[in-house]
This record gives structure tokens, sequence and C-alpha cells, in this order.
């Protein structure tokens, strides 16, 4: 039997369920239902694999099998300029981002994974002593919280107490996303990141396709509509999405595919910011320091902003503002006076804003390159205080 017909088998009974979704559903798929990643009915969460720098793939390497085989992410969580931070990861399941951004952050870091499923969580909380030797730490600087992501207060998370939000393929299983932002912005630094990957369709979906029990499950039934997003963010108070990278999405199993007959969907990485409400938004150029560790030559920002190193960019003025205002502030040189660039140097000017993932999920098809991935700052340089 081939795997797409094994997943059509085994959905055929789940596949006629329409009752609302419910945080036990979720539970249930993910704690009882699927107990590896070969579990899984559709493409949404094996999306293909991008480049990975070596110092990341290296600290994926190091994460204990187990943990890696409960993996169900759909993109590379793994922003730059870590070291030194404080992370949360919303929706960590086994611990896999978890672990490996432990390892980039460093012993002077820290990372909270929270997740509902007792079951992922027991197998995270198993391996702590194994990663804090394998990394050489003297103690653990990695913790693991049952809660859910719409209530992090309720879970005992403070505000204002992290530099970096992640999550990977995990929003779209909440039913309340506004929430989900709501509380991030709460627990953020001013001037914190929340950086995430996760599925957004073409358009709204129908109510029998967002009570789906398997669709949603398999992180289709309850996808952002990647314009929602934007709005979402506005009303909450963060800056405008910034989005790094998409994939498109193949369902990869016959029957599910017919429900959701007329949407695509696309795997897409953005990065928001917590910056203030009121900043001076004026274009400026940026000259990027080249201090970040695995990004020495070149930082891919996000799909409209790559800074070469000692290159004076001109960048709009909410990117000046998210530079300015966040951990990224003393990777860059800043001058004001954007019609005179430094002597000897050439100005690069910004790029039109792309927003729609699926828009840039075509380039990138078309010009058969693979996305750009994130990265994070190595153990030479603190990045955040």
């Amino acid at each position: 039997m081939t795997e797409l017909q094994k997943r059509h088998s085994e959905c055929t009974e789940e596949c006629h369920s329409h009752e609302p979704m419910t945080h036990d559903d979720v539970k249930d798929y993910y704690g009882k239902r699927v107990k590896k990643t070969s579990d899984l009915k559709t493409n949404a969460c094996i999306a293909p694999a991008k480049p990975i720098p070596a110092f990341i793939r290296n600290a994926l390497a190091e994460v204990h099998p187990e943990v890696t085989s409960r993996y169900y992410g759909c993109g590379l969580v793994a922003p730059e300029c870590l070291e030194g931070c404080r992370l949360l990861d919303l929706g960590c399941g086994s611990g896999r981002d978890c672990y490996m951004l432990s390892r980039l952050v460093g012993e002077k870091g820290h990372i909270t994974g929270i997740d509902m499923t007792e079951e992922q969580l027991e197998v995270a909380r198993k391996h702590i002593d194994y990663h804090t030797q394998k990394f050489g730490f003297s103690k653990p600087n990695v913790e693991f919280v049952q809660g859910y992501i719409e209530a992090l207060t309720e879970a005992g998370l403070e505000a204002n107490s992290y530099d970096v939000i992640i999550s990977n393929c995990v929003v779209n299983l909440s039913p309340d996303k506004t929430s989900v932002l709501r509380e991030a912005f709460r627990v953020l630094k001013d001037g914190g990141e929340l950086y995430f990957s996760d599925v957004y369709s073409s358009s709204r979906l129908p109510e029998e396709i967002r009570s789906h029990k398997v669709l949603w499950g398999e992180c289709f039934g309850g996808a952002l509509w990647w314009e929602d997003l934007m709005r979402l963010a506005e009303e909450v108070g963060f800056s405008t999405p910034r989005l790094v990278t998409a994939n498109t999405i193949t369902v990869g199993n016959k029957e599910l595919e017919s429900l959701l007959s007329g949407y695509k969907f696309v795997s897409a990485t953005y990065r928001l910011f917590k910056i203030p409400k009121n900043p001076e938004k004026k274009d400026c150029l940026v000259i990027y320091n080249g201090n970040i560790t695995g990004f020495e030559k070149s930082l891919e920002f996000d799909c409209h902003y790559t800074f070469k190193e000692k290159e004076v960019v001109k960048v709009d003025g909410e990117v000046a503002s998210i530079l300015k205002n966040s951990r990224f502030e003393e990777e860059f040189t800043f001058q004001p006076d954007v019609e005179t660039p430094l002597p000897g140097s050439c100005c690069v000017s910004p790029k039109v804003v792309l927003v729609n993932p699926f828009e840039l999920a075509e380039k990138f098809e078309s010009a058969n390159v693979s996305p750009a991935t994130g990265g994070c700052c190595g153990t030479q340089a603190s990045c955040c205080k």
C-alpha cells in the first residue's frame, strides 16, 4: 500500500465530523492519534526542506532523536541575533525548536516552551538533562510549561519578560488567534519580536472546513487568511508583519484535497515587532556592521531587505524604527541624511514591499530557488540585554 493510499484509508472514518473544534480535540489529535511525523495524513507539516545555515543545522543534529521524531512544524523558526536572549516557544510540542534554540541562545539565555498536550511535554521534559550535558551547560536553560497559548497569563508568564517569541505551525490550531497575538504582545519586552511560521489560506475558509476535525488537526482547517494576519497585527499593536519566506503546501491526500477544492495554502514565516506606538518613521540610511555570528557577510532580514556588510541601504521608516528599537540596534550604523551616503559607498534603495505569501511562493518557484531562512547569533556576541 502506498503512503497516499494509507493516508486515504486511515482518514475515511474520521473525515466527516463537523462539530466545533475545541482544545480537547487538538490535544487528542497530537497526544493520542499522532505519535510521530509519519502519522500525519497530509503534507502540511512536512513541507520541503529549505537550505539551513551550517551552525543551525549542527544544533538541530544535536537534538535527541525521540524529540525530533515528534516534530510537526512547517518552517524554520530561528531568527537572527539570539545570544543571551529570553525566548518563548508557543506550542512547543516535544521541544525540538526549544532545544535547537537553547543551544543557540547559549548558557546565559533562556527558553520557555508552552504546550497544552501533556504527552508532548512528557517527551520534552524527559530530555532536559540530556541536552544540558550535550551542550556543555552547567545548568539547564530550558523549561516547559503546560498551558494554552491564548492564556499566557494563566500559565504564569509575566508581562514584558521575553525578547523573542517563536511558534512553528501552531497558531493555526488555536480557535482564538486574536488572543494568541494579544497575549504574545503582552509578554514581549518593548522592542521584542514575534517570529513565527504557520499555514495560511488564499481566502477565508467556510465553516464546513473550519469545523472539520481532521482538516483542523492537519493544520488546514484553522489556517488564517493571510490578509487577516495584517488586520489582527495592527489591531493588537504590532508593527506591520514582515514576510520572511513562503512555500506552497500540497495536501497529498485525495479525500482531503476534494474537501479543500478551490483553496490554496502556503507555509509562511512572518516577523512582527513590538515597537513604540507613535515612533518617528522616516526613511534613513543604515549600514550593517557584520557582527552577527553566522551572518557576517550578509543578513537577510525579510524578503525585501538583505543587508550586506558595510553596504549603505535606504530603508523605509517602519524598518528604520524596528531596527532602532529592537535587539538589532547595535548591529547597525544609522545615517539620518538619506540624500548623502557615506563617502566611497553606494546606496541600495528599498524594494517594493511584498506581503502576499502566495506571490512570494510563486516567485521562488518560478525562479527555481529556495526561500531564505533565518538564523541567529552564535556565542561571540550578546544580542539581548
